[in-house]
C-alpha cells in the first residue's frame, strides 16, 4: 500500500527515522533533487539522440545518489547507501568540453526557446540551479558533502551546453538576450 498516514501530521523520516518536518531544509534540498530528476527524465523521453539519452539515463542514476545521501543526516553510517564519487563531476565536464567543441563559443545570454528539447534543458537546468541553492542552504546549517554541491553546479553547465547542442543538431537558431525580438 503506498499510504501509511505517517506523513498526514507534516513530518516524514529521514534515512535512519528521524522525523522531521517536510519543510525541513534536507527535505527541500533532496526533494528539490526529485523534482530536478523527473525534469531529467522528461528531457530524456524527449531525446532522439542514443548518445545523449544514455548520458541523461547516467545523471538520473547519479541524482539518486545525490537524493540518498541528502536523506540521510549522516550518510557515512549507512554501508547501503550508494557513494558519490568526484569522477562524477569530472564526468559531466568531459560531456561540456566534448559539446563545445563542436557549438559556437558562448557570447551572450541565451534566451530559452526554439525547440521543446531546448526549451526543457533550460527547464531542467533552473531547477538544478534551485537544487544547488537548496542543498547550499543546508549546508549554512549542517555539514554537506561538498561534491553534492560541485555535481549540481557542474549539472547545471551541462544542461545549458546541452541546450546549445540540441540547437545545433536541430538547426535551430539560438536567440540570444541583445538580439532584436522577432514574432518567430
Amino acid at each position: 500500500m503506498i499510504y501509511t498516514r505517517k506523513g498526514d501530521d507534516g513530518k516524514t523520516s529521514l534515512i535512519g527515522g528521524e522525523k522531521v518536518w517536510k519543510s525541513d531544509e534536507r527535505v527541500e534540498a533532496y526533494g528539490t533533487v526529485d523534482e530536478l530528476n523527473s525534469h531529467v527524465g522528461l528531457l530524456h523521453d524527449h531525446c532522439p539522440y542514443s548518445v545523449e539519452k544514455r548520458f541523461l539515463n547516467g545523471i538520473q542514476r547519479q541524482l539518486f545518489v545525490v537524493q540518498s545521501r541528502l536523506a540521510a543526516k549522516n550518510p557515512g553510517q549507512y554501508d547501503f547507501l550508494p557513494v558519490m564519487q568526484p569522477e562524477a563531476v569530472e564526468t559531466l565536464e568531459n560531456e561540456i568540453d566534448r559539446m563545445e567543441a563542436l557549438i559556437p563559443p558562448f557570447r551572450d545570454f541565451v534566451m530559452a526557446g526554439g525547440h521543446p528539447l531546448v526549451s526543457q534543458c533550460h527547464v531542467a537546468r533552473c531547477v538544478c540551479r534551485r537544487a544547488e541553492r537548496r542543498v547550499v542552504a543546508l549546508m549554512q546549517l549542517e555539514e554537506v558533502e561538498p561534491v553534492l554541491r560541485q555535481y549540481l553546479n557542474r549539472l547545471s553547465d551541462y544542461l545549458f551546453v546541452l541546450s546549445r547542442y540540441f540547437s545545433r543538431l536541430l538547426d535551430i537558431k539560438e536567440i540570444t538576450f541583445s538580439e532584436k525580438a522577432s514574432d518567430n
